[in-house]
């Protein structure tokens, strides 16, 4: 029973870095939405 209590964790850390390691190739690329047009901003002074 010990050897499990120490194999699971050491396991389960290894998926969860594969999975984060691989994640580009295993969701598919997030679609960038478009950029709106910035509102010109003005100093206050007029410059």
């Amino acid at each position: 029973m010990m050897v499990l209590t120490v194999i699971i964790p050491v396991l389960m850390l290894g998926a969860v870095l594969a999975l984060g390691r691989y994640e580009e190739w295993i969701l598919p690329p997030a679609e960038e939405p478009e950029q709106q047009p910035h509102a010109a901003v003005s100093s206050p002074s007029g410059v």
